[in-house]
């Protein structure tokens, strides 16, 4: 595991997604005084960009511009996971320091990380200094910091984002009703998975694909332990219909789910071929359509991040 280093931040540069989570229920104008006092405490000048969907990327290069050209000491993302992979995929593989402010609904990279939620408390863990390097997985050049996913899930996340778009629903309600309708009209895909030391040609409802090993059992269901094992964490549900997968999802949250259940593995590299051209994928909460086949790769220490020490 590499050892954690401190480098203080005296400049950092802000990219915050004023319509995460929890943030939205504030204006920019609220949000940007009580994390420039929060900084302002800690004797770190702060500056801000605003930016949300496809404006993030673009807002991650200006940040890290900056960075390289000696401006800022770390670049600090504002919002949910999506926000912090937007960000990420900017900074993996330099020197640049990522500090996470975390503003979504679930919040999974923060918690992994061990990052409090309160915003002073991840404004003071910043302040701290610490950091170390994590690995982040790479799907066709796109990083994703959680999870991967085909099948299922990338259509109900579509479907999801339509109810709350055109109904204005809240984001529990659409996400229910949206995985009821997904798992009446359940997507199997045949696809072909090859690893390292696994090939099969599988019709199955979901594959997923995690940035380090995920816990499928009890209360820590669906965390990680670890962020810096050099290793993907592959799983391929069986073929099955609705209540099946459902049934499945229900032995996972009571800690009972096996191989008979869940296909999984411990790679580095795994390969998805279709007959399709272009498959959905979903990584971090996010859609893409992407051309075949996807080929998904761990990128070891690749992410600096401003976080504690694992052991902490």
């Amino acid at each position: 595991m590499p050892a954690s280093r401190f480098m203080k931040p005296r400049r950092v540069g802000i990219v915050l997604n004023s319509s995460a989570g929890t943030a939205a229920g504030r204006t920019q104008d609220e949000l940007r005084a009580e994390l420039k006092a929060a900084f302002d405490s800690h004797a770190i000048a702060a500056s801000f960009e605003f930016a949300a969907g496809a404006q993030l990327p673009a807002a991650a290069a200006r940040a890290v511009k900056s960075a390289r050209a000696g401006e800022i000491d770390a670049i600090i993302a504002g919002g949910g996971d999506g926000t912090i992979r937007s960000v990420a995929g900017a900074v993996a593989g330099s020197n640049i320091a990522l500090g996470v402010l975390p503003l979504g609904t679930l919040n999974h990279f923060a918690k992994d990380l061990k990052i409090p939620l309160r915003l002073d408390e991840a404004v003071a863990v910043i302040a701290r200094g610490m950091y170390r390097s994590i690995d982040v997985g790479d799907v066709n050049g796109e990083v994703f910091i959680n999870n991967s996913s085909i099948g299922i899930y990338p259509y109900l996340v579509l479907d999801r984002d339509r109810r709350r778009e055109r109904h204005g629903m809240s984001k529990w309600t659409a996400l229910a009703l949206a995985a009821w309708r997904q798992l009446r009209n359940l997507p199997l895909r045949r696809l072909r998975v090859h690893t390292e030391n696994w090939r099969a040609e599988c019709r199955t409802p979901c594959v997923f694909i995690g940035n380090n090993a995920y816990e499928l059992k009890g209360a820590s269901f669906g965390s990680r332990g670890s962020l810096d094992r050099a290793e993907l964490c592959l799983l391929v549900a069986r073929r099955q219909g609705p209540f099946g997968l459902l049934w499945l999802g229900l032995r996972c949250l009571a800690g009972l789910v096996d191989q008979q259940d869940l296909r999984t593995f411990t790679v580095r590299s795994v390969d998805v071929s279709s007959r399709r051209k272009h498959l959905l994928v979903a990584f971090d909460g996010e859609v893409r359509s992407m051309r075949t086949p996807l080929h998904y790769r761990i990128r070891p220490g690749a992410l600096r991040v401003l976080a504690v020490a694992a052991s902490e």
